[in-house]
């Protein structure tokens, strides 16, 4: 799994460790009934380590030698940017919940339906997972997580549409306390200029901007229900729209890569949306909590492992 010589500097071994991550529930990686799979590949050791990827099978020959691999650093010229409504993304809220899985290198929810469709070929969504930090790079910089959303066509074809998560700024409250200790005072807001007031105004945008994402506040909260590899829960009802309108409102980075895991395959379409979606710092202490080490091992990656696997060009973009 190798990407862009000069781009993609740490991002391809920043693959969240296993198939399953990548292609679980897809023609690549069936679901199998009752028992969660927990998989065998991981960013530590030397016999799991992602440098040893190709040595654990056969079938994982592109991990060492494909020449469009993810991820990738998302700078100018490496995509092509297409609005996010051009594929229709719709996804019906889970209102009984959904299956949450750890599969010992990372948790994945179980899709209860979503529709989307590229150039007239209609994909479903299969699963989504997270990734700690994120595997992309954002124009240089690695975000705190991304979630990937897997979709499938009925020809075998896969799609992921992957969403960076930053953690929520604790400073950010305690600028929501500046106008809001200033408007409970009349005399003190009727003295303000409206250059303050705009500075307020700004200030709330920005704010309302970065508040944390329901949806991964519901669905993490799941977490100590399945902090053993192999164990499952369900979630509480998820509201999928919240994250559609927040996709939809943006635009996708567009290009053709391959899966960042084990075996590597290629001919994955990949967006990344411009878009981000926030969760509590309370929250992402939760996920990377030590008691939670079966989890966090899994889905934290090492710069250092990421730095080494480089060393291949894009090679194209795929258009929709």
């Amino acid at each position: 799994m190798h990407a862009s010589l000069a781009t993609l500097a740490w991002a391809v071994f920043s693959a969240s460790q296993a198939m399953a991550s990548c292609a679980h529930g897809t023609h690549l990686h069936r679901r199998q009934e009752g028992a969660v799979e927990v998989n065998q590949f991981g960013y530590t050791g030397l016999i799991v380590r992602p440098l040893n990827w190709v040595a654990l099978d056969t079938a994982n020959i592109l991990c060492a030698t494909g020449t469009r691999q993810s991820p990738i650093d998302m700078t100018q010229g490496q995509f092509q940017l297409v609005p996010a409504t051009a594929l229709g993304v719709n996804i019906p809220d889970f209102a009984a919940g959904a299956e949450f899985e750890n599969l010992g290198t990372t948790v994945e929810v179980i899709a209860q339906g979503g529709a989307m469709a590229i150039n007239g070929v209609d994909f479903t969504l299969q699963q989504f997972h997270f990734h700690l930090p994120s595997e992309h790079l954002d124009n240089g910089v690695s975000r705190a997580m991304e979630m990937h959303m897997v979709w499938e066509s009925a020809q075998g074809q896969i799609a992921v549409i992957g969403v960076y998560i930053d953690v929520e700024n604790s400073r950010d409250a305690a600028a929501v306390a500046a106008p809001a200790n200033v408007t409970a005072v009349p005399a003190a807001a009727e003295k303000r200029s409206a250059k303050m007031n705009a500075k307020y105004a700004r200030e709330e945008a920005h704010i309302a901007k970065r508040a944390t994402t329901a949806l991964l506040e519901t669905v993490f909260s799941s977490l100590p229900a399945i902090t053993q590899p192999g164990t499952k829960t369900t979630t509480q009802p998820l509201v999928m729209s919240e994250i559609v309108d927040i996709i939809n409102a943006g635009e996708l980075q567009n290009y053709s890569g391959s899966l960042t895991t084990p075996p590597c395959s290629e001919g994955v379409t990949w967006f990344v949306s411009t878009q981000s979606l926030q969760v509590s710092a309370a929250t992402f202490g939760a996920v990377r909590d030590p008691n939670l080490l079966a989890i966090n091992g899994a889905m934290m990656a090492s710069p250092q492992v990421q730095l080494a696997a480089i060393r291949q060009s894009l090679g194209g973009l795929s258009g929709i």
